[in-house]
């Protein structure tokens, strides 16, 4: 499972955050927001990028990119 499913969910949860609502944020359904969550759709840049920003963190995170320095 790739990095960014995980962190779908749990950026969402930590925040009390339902599918719906995640999705209105998006301007999309929940359907097609449980979709992103699992996998089964790839999530648009457009909505990366609005997470990103709604969350409060960088898209390296949550693509699992993020490299600690030693």
């Amino acid at each position: 499972m790739e990095h960014y499913i995980e962190v779908l969910r749990a950026l969402r949860e930590d925040h009390d955050l339902t599918q719906a609502k995640v999705a209105e944020i998006l301007g999309t359904s929940q359907t097609m927001y449980a979709r992103y969550e699992r996998g089964a759709n790839e999530l648009p840049i457009r909505h990366l990028i609005t997470l990103c920003k709604f969350y409060g963190v960088s898209a390296d995170t949550v693509l699992g990119l993020a490299k600690k320095r030693k």
